[in-house]
């Protein structure tokens, strides 16, 4: 890495499916990477990038539903941990203090451009929709309507989640689609876990409302 972040391949122009949440990391050797990194090594550091920068990339995507803007956001954000490392004290684990910087990182981007356009897979967000029997009808295989009724949900699914706040669409990201627990998400935004709870059940509540018209 020659004491510079190595360049993630992601490229600019993806199909325009959802990308699906990473497959889970394995945690061990992080210490021992973080701290070979913290004592200047940058290998160590292009090491952790490698592990991470699927999840990254993921969570900042889904945050801004722009490829492009994921690729950079998620190198930006891997820069400042990289110039942050040293100030790392491992109170956390080295992917949940990431998770934090990616966040806000992303947060702070999506302040300057709001007007966004959210693209999700349905098969992405899950907010125990298979037990909704009208939603399960609705796309079930056996429906000879059931591509125009995924397309058409997957629209309407997307305009509601873009009517999200900032902070309530983080939460829905992070645990519907990242996969994350309900502590894991409070570490990464520095709240408590009941704030979490409390955001995320008001996220769905409105998401479903905004999407009853269309179920019924």
């Amino acid at each position: 890495m020659s004491g510079a972040i190595a360049l993630m391949d992601f490229p600019a122009e993806r199909p325009s499916t959802a990308v699906p949440a990473a497959p889970p990391v394995d945690e061990s050797g992080d210490r021992e990477l973080v701290r070979l990194a913290q004592s200047g090594d940058a290998n160590a550091f292009d090491e952790l990038v490698v592990r991470y920068q699927e999840r990254i990339y993921a969570l900042v995507y889904h945050m801004t539903s722009n490829h492009e803007d994921a690729g950079d956001l998620a190198q930006e954000a891997f820069v400042k941990a990289w110039k942050a490392l040293r100030n790392f004290k491992g109170d956390s684990s080295f992917y949940t203090w990431v998770y934090r910087i990616a966040v806000n990182h992303t947060l702070n981007h999506l302040k300057t451009r709001r007007a966004r356009t959210q693209h999700l897979s349905l098969n992405d967000l899950d907010f125990n929709a298979e037990h909704d029997p009208d939603l399960v009808q609705l796309i079930s295989h056996k429906n000879p309507r059931r591509d125009i009724n995924l397309r058409e949900l997957g629209e309407r699914l997307n305009a509601a989640m873009q009517k999200l706040s900032e902070e309530h669409r983080t939460v829905v990201t992070l645990h519907d689609i990242q996969g994350l627990p309900h502590d894991e998400i409070a570490k990464i935004l520095e709240c408590n876990p009941g704030t979490v709870r409390s955001r995320l059940f008001y996220a769905r509540q409105q998401l479903q409302a905004w999407l009853a018209d269309f179920l019924r």
